[in-house]
């Protein structure tokens, strides 16, 4: 919108130097060239009165007069009788017949004539005046004075360019100004604009509106300000809904297991030890998305992140995991920079995001495969790299899995949630997930970090 406000702001400037340039630049063009022909016919009627008695009494002209002007001047000086014949031309040999030239002629018949012609042996631009030589209603020759007018040209030319400079510096000043002032016009736009990005991503946290901005501009930051304020709410009662009633499941799924195993330890019919084992199974599995889902809830609360170690974090993870993978018959392994890799992370992010990758890893893996963790260390940000040899996701299956509840194969034990959850607390510490497929087969889920400078 800045580069459409100062296109607008410089084509109105263009416009309106076009509407005062051309017209002066015109109308100086024909001043100076009026005044020229003015000062040159006073000149020839002069010379005619010079030359008046010597072509009344028909004896030879003096040439002194129009020698003297032609060379003060750089005027060509022609004086005919009355038959058209040159009696002086500064430029020529006298005794020329110039009664076939329209302005010799028309002067001959005692009309002035006046005006510009090109001469194709000098390729140039003449202005030409002719004068009767008369006396009373007697005309006895003519006086014509031609000169070339590249000199009015060359000061009409730099009369013009001295406009355009003008110009120039117009418009460069205006373009100066003009983004100033668009720049100031679309500020509060722009901020407005931050907000809205900032509200996409996530971050519901309003600003105080642009003191400089217009009404309508204030109103509708107003109105986004009070929008995001409204979804803070909503997101935050529903967060509150989630974790509330995840926390209070707990409890009473609790009970019921243990009902279910001591009935199951109380049963001796084998019909009933079955059911007893799968109802089990289906309050486990049920407690198991109740835990994922309290997980999901605090994964979605807005904590200040903090400065961690993944090196230490990961190797505490893997260690811990380590068991299982054994059990799995999958070999987990880890790799890492020597030293430490501070990132920016909320706080137990990392401690979630792990467990939820390795345990989705190991629950990929087929036996005898491995599962690597990798702690990869950047200038701006650090990655952890969970691997597996796994079937992979397609493209549309990598496309769907982090929408929450989504499972590729709902023959495998899993609420769909780990995922999501290890997405949210990536995204919540500034920082993203990205899954890919590993070149040997098997998928890669890439957690990038914001680094920090700063010791936990």
């Amino acid at each position: 919108m800045t580069r459409r406000l100062l296109l607008g702001y410089l084509t109105a400037v263009v416009i309106v130097l076009l509407v005062l340039e051309i017209p002066l630049g015109i109308f100086y063009q024909q001043r100076e060239t009026g005044r020229l022909a003015v000062d040159v016919e006073r000149d020839a009627t002069v010379l005619a009165s010079h030359y008046e008695d010597a072509l009344e009494l028909g004896v030879p002209p003096d040439a002194a007069a129009a020698v003297d002007y032609a060379r003060r001047t750089g005027v060509r000086v022609v004086v005919v009788d009355k038959d058209g014949t040159s009696l002086i031309d500064t430029s020529g040999p006298a005794d020329r017949d110039f009664s076939t030239r329209p302005e010799i002629k028309t002067a001959l018949s005692g009309v002035r004539t006046e005006g510009t012609r090109h001469s194709d042996t000098l390729h140039t631009d003449l202005l030409y005046v002719a004068v009767p030589v008369t006396s009373g209603a007697n005309v006895f020759g003519a006086v014509r004075l031609t000169l070339d007018t590249s000199e009015v040209h060359a000061l009409v030319r730099g009369y013009w360019l001295g406009l355009a400079a003008v110009a120039a510096v117009v418009l460069i000043a205006m373009a100066g100004i003009g983004w100033a002032i668009a720049r100031s016009v679309t500020r509060p736009l722009r901020h407005l604009n931050a907000a809205a990005a900032r509200f996409a991503t996530g971050d519901l946290t309003t600003t105080d509106p642009d003191p400089g901005a217009p009404p309508e501009i204030a109103a509708l930051g107003a109105t986004m300000n009070t929008m995001a304020q409204r979804l803070e709410r909503l997101l935050a009662e529903q967060r509150g809904f989630v974790a509330d009633a995840s926390h209070q499941l707990r409890t009473p799924l609790t009970a019921l297991r243990l009902r279910l195993e001591n009935m199951r330890s109380a049963s001796d019919a084998p019909d009933d030890a079955e059911d007893l084992d799968a109802a089990i199974d289906e309050t486990n599995r049920l407690a198991g998305l109740v835990g994922d889902l309290l997980q999901f809830a605090r994964a979605a609360e807005s904590a200040a992140p903090g400065t961690v170690d993944l090196t230490r974090l990961a190797a505490d993870r893997v260690d811990t995991w380590s068991a299982i993978a054994d059990v799995a018959d999958v070999a987990l392994d880890f790799a890492s920079p020597h030293g430490a890799a501070l990132a920016r992370a909320v706080p137990g992010g990392v401690e979630q995001i792990l467990d939820n990758l390795i345990d989705n890893a190991l629950t990929a893996a087929p036996p005898g495969s491995r599962v690597s963790v990798t702690v990869a260390r950047g200038r701006s940000d650090h990655q952890l790299i969970i691997a597996d040899e796994g079937p992979g996701l397609s493209d549309e299956q990598k496309a769907r899995a982090l929408e929450r509840f989504w499972r590729s194969d709902h023959s495998v034990p899993g609420s769909g949630l780990g995922l999501p959850i290890a997405s949210a607390l990536a995204k919540a510490s500034g920082g993203s997930l990205r899954l890919d497929d590993r070149p040997a087969g098997g998928l890669a889920v890439t957690v990038t970090l914001p680094a920090s400078e700063s010791k936990p």
